[in-house]
């Protein structure tokens, strides 16, 4: 039987990435009692990893846009840790969302609900969370967003 999640990405037409591999010397996520802390998961898409400069060369919308892929990464991490399917999975607790941006770019929050609005569009009000959403100056390899969770499981 599919679970709700599962069915959620499929009427939303979205499909979750292989769980990507860290690009150093740590691990995707790490569980500690029943919270699934996720590594960073940075903007990539099919053709390769999302790069720019929110107040620069990138729009507010393709931020948001990147940022949105990076909740589908996230999720496919939970479902990793989870043993690949999301019968544990019960919330999402926290997010942080680094904006690779320039110092003028007040934007950030509208640049990391693309991953916000993901989760409660695909998880409902286990998607509710508690979240930041900072400037950096730069980004590992020039991505736009980078994202990191923490999650609830049973």
């Amino acid at each position: 039987m599919t679970h709700p999640i599962d069915a959620r990405l499929a009427e939303l037409g979205l499909t979750l990435p292989d769980s990507p591999a860290p690009a150093a010397n740590y691990v995707p996520y790490v569980q500690v009692g029943n919270l699934i802390f996720v590594s960073g998961q940075i903007s990539m898409d099919a053709n390769g990893m999302i790069k720019g400069v929110l107040g620069d060369n990138m729009s507010v919308e393709d931020g948001a846009a990147a940022a949105r892929l990076c909740g589908l990464s996230l999720l496919a991490q939970v479902k990793a840790a989870c043993g690949g399917d999301f019968s544990r999975f019960k919330r999402a607790v926290k997010l942080t969302g680094f904006v690779n941006s320039t110092k003028e770019f007040g934007d950030q929050p509208k640049v990391v609900n693309g991953c916000s609005d993901l989760l409660v569009e695909v998880l409902g009000e286990a998607g509710r969370h508690s979240r930041s959403a900072v400037s950096a100056g730069a980004l590992p390899f020039g991505v736009a967003v980078e994202i990191e969770g923490i999650f609830e499981i049973e």
